[in-house]
């Protein structure tokens, strides 16, 4: 039993109450003295190696986004759409299998559904490193192998539920904007490992791209065992998160997820196949594409800082506006075959992307906390809501993630039926346009609850 005196408190002990298998039964973040006194220290360590998993997790489900840019290099001969396919197939895996991999924390504890989602990341690595060497196999059999690195994507849903649970209301936003931005980042940092590791020595040797990260893997799940802790909170009946699907907010919450997480992981997918395929600069795409998912990882954790101080749906909207005028200004550099415009329409996207999956990943628990209030507020009823918003989070996460899909497809619809991608860049222009209504209309509009209470 674990027992630590609260500074101020000269009688009354804090009980963790731990069990086994590294449990704590006993967790108060919004009790200032618990958290002043064991709450923060434990919260953090909690963080600091979700962020670690997480991060291998998208790198893993990012990889074949660098991959597909090289592989007619090793004897594939693949058009455009079917390099923006190998993209899209494992943002939509992984969007799928965030919502069973959000219930996993409550069946399983965050901290062993953490080890066990780690080890997964194998499967993926070892498949890559021995698909992209026998090209005979055709293009189908590579599309159901680059089809598991999903699993990687599944890693976020379960990540964000769980660390929702350790920090107090009043931290949830810079904290969860920590943990998804460290875990975004991994894109970034895949983009750009990757082609140096491969032409290390001699020649090309893209089965590294998967071979590297095996040991990772190994060692985030190592690190999660010895470091991190469950809940008992958290692991409850997973009755809330099908509570959380009878409110209205986590659909509207989902559909605005599309536009920020969903552009984010579909840029981040493309933008190296984008490089490669319209403007002809391979070159490009392999040094540079990394800017962009770096830039948006950066950005989150300030969006939910951001949104801790002035409401999640001001900063959104911000976002949404931000772009369309980043989409329209890629449209307008594809129009006038101008690169250099091209590329820094694309970091406007990623840095309104990530300033927004920050918001509105901020407003989620927001809207819960106020829907508690609304019920009275009791502890019993701010539990469950925190619960509901828990598995809010997750089925939010898994909705908005087929954004990832669906970004890449579009392009390669509008590549393969018009030439180009000027007819996706138009839609993009107008769905933003639609975000900024719906999130005004949902939670800034005068006189709404949720408008009130500042969302």
């Amino acid at each position: 039993m674990t027992t630590t005196t609260v500074p101020g408190r000269t009688t009354e002990e804090i009980d963790l109450q731990r069990r086994p298998g590294r449990w704590i039964g006993h967790w108060a973040p919004e009790d200032a003295g618990f958290w002043g006194a064991v709450g923060r220290r434990i919260a953090r360590r909690n963080l600091i190696w979700s962020i670690f998993a997480e991060h291998i997790g998208f790198s893993v489900w990012l990889l074949w986004s660098i991959v597909v840019v090289r592989l007619d290099d090793v004897g594939w001969q693949l058009t455009t759409s079917q390099a923006l396919w190998l993209t899209a197939v494992p943002s939509g895996v992984g969007a799928l299998l965030r919502l069973p991999y959000t219930f996993a924390v409550p069946v399983f504890g965050g901290r062993n559904w953490t080890v066990v989602s780690a080890l997964l990341l194998i499967v993926p690595c070892a498949g890559l490193a021995w698909a992209v060497q026998h090209p005979e196999i055709g293009f189908v059999p590579l599309l159901l192998i680059a089809a598991t690195a999903g699993l990687g994507g599944g890693n976020f849903a379960s990540s964000m539920a769980n660390i929702s649970f350790f920090y107090p209301e009043r931290e949830k936003g810079w904290a969860l904007g920590l943990n998804a931005a460290g875990g975004n980042i991994g894109v970034a940092v895949v983009q750009f490992l990757v082609p140096q590791v491969i032409v290390l020595g001699a020649g090309l040797a893209l089965a590294r791209a998967g071979l590297m990260y095996i040991p990772l893997a190994v060692i985030a799940a190592v690190c999660a065992y010895l470091f991190m802790d469950n809940l008992a909170e958290a692991k409850a009946d997973v009755g809330p998160v099908w509570s959380s699907l009878r409110h209205r907010d986590t659909w509207v919450m989902s559909f605005l997820y599309i536009g920020t997480f969903g552009s984010f992981i579909g840029y981040s997918a493309a933008f190296p196949t984008l490089l490669n395929g319209v403007f002809g600069r391979p070159d490009i795409a392999l040094s540079w594409a990394f800017l962009g998912a770096a830039v948006g990882s950066v950005c989150r954790p300030f969006g939910g800082r951001l949104s801790d101080a002035i409401g999640g749906a001001r900063v959104t909207v911000a976002s949404f506006v931000l772009m369309a005028g980043g989409a329209y200004l890629a449209l307008w550099s594809v129009q006038e075959r101008r690169l250099g415009v091209f590329f820094l329409a694309f970091m406007l996207l990623f840095v309104a992307t990530g300033i927004g999956n920050g918001s509105t990943y901020r407003m989620i628990s927001r809207i819960f906390q106020v829907k508690g209030e609304d019920l009275g507020g009791s502890p019993e009823i701010m539990l469950l809501m925190r619960r509901q918003a828990a598995g809010a989070l997750g089925v939010i996460s898994s909705v908005g993630a087929f954004g990832g899909f669906l970004v890449p497809i579009c392009y390669a619809w509008a590549k393969s039926t018009y030439g180009d991608i000027q007819p996706a860049l138009r839609f993009y222009v107008g769905f933003f346009l639609v975000m900024i209504v719906v999130t005004w209309a949902a939670y800034l509009r005068p006189g709404a609850r949720m408008a009130r209470a500042r969302v």
